[in-house]
């Protein structure tokens, strides 16, 4: 009985050993995201982050332009266009711009959110080539599917926002007027009551330059949220924004489950 016990153990030594030293299975690749539409020209890509959709239209009909009141130097456009977003939108289309020869010709926010505090945004890129403007649209995607949403924490109540980039450039300075350049950042809060203490909070904790200020009535699509953008030192924005950050996300725990974020934080 014991010469049994004895050999029923070394098998389950031999069994691990081998299960030990055989190769494990390659874990199966992430499926990406942004998905594409084999055969539609003006589809780039879509991403679930933010309901994004990324278009480009190669040929735009000068008539178009006109109506739209674009100059019409713009052979091609890009679009980018989602249903929760702005902010991280916008952020995304500033390293676009930085990364290819291509123009801003419009930012909008549209009300929207899926219903929620916030915005959507509508952005367009120009360019002479569609090359330009796809990969502008590319970058932008990219950026949405990847990094920029880091710093959007939301619950059931609403959201804080944090956006950051250490060179503004002309996304940035079309939709906030920020200082090409510069580092810069914007602090959203909504409801809009948890934004103004977040404002508060960000200017008392560095030497920092106010950009603008935007209320449910004044600068907004008339969504619920206090929104501040600020420029200056690259070290002194980013400690407002890490202040404010703070102070946001423990007064929105307040009013529902704590406030997640669908990306690591980049700031």
């Amino acid at each position: 009985m014991q010469e049994d016990l004895l050999e029923k153990i070394r098998r389950e030594i031999d069994l691990n050993l081998d299960q030990a030293a055989a190769p494990k299975a390659a874990a199966a690749p992430a499926a990406p995201t942004v998905r594409t539409i084999p055969g539609v020209t003006e589809f780039v890509g879509a991403t679930s982050v933010g309901k994004t959709i990324g278009l480009v239209i190669a040929n735009v009909d000068p008539q178009l332009l006109e109506t739209m009141n674009v100059e019409k130097k713009y052979k091609s456009i890009g679009i980018i266009g989602d249903r929760t977003g702005a902010g991280p939108h916008i952020f995304a289309a500033d390293e676009a711009v930085k990364a290819t020869n291509t123009e801003i010709i419009a930012i909008e926010l549209p009300r929207d959110t899926e219903g929620g505090a916030g915005h959507g945004s509508f952005i367009i890129f120009g360019a002479q080539d569609v090359s330009d403007v796809r990969r502008a649209v590319q970058v932008t995607l990219q950026e949405i599917d990847t990094r920029v949403f880091g710093d959007v924490y939301g619950n059931e109540a609403g959201h804080v926002e944090l956006d950051y980039t250490a060179r503004a450039s002309f996304a940035c300075n079309k939709a906030f007027g920020a200082p090409v350049g510069k580092s810069f950042a914007a602090i959203v809060g909504a409801p809009a009551a948890i934004g103004l203490v977040m404002a508060d909070k960000a200017l008392k904790s560095a030497n920092v330059d106010v950009v603008g200020y935007s209320s449910p009535a004044h600068g907004t699509s008339f969504s619920n949220e206090v929104i501040l953008t600020i420029s200056g030192d690259s070290g002194a924005v980013r400690q407002s924004v890490i202040a404010a950050r703070e102070i946001g996300l423990k007064l929105l725990g307040t009013l529902g489950s704590e406030p997640k974020s669908s990306q690591p934080s980049y700031i």
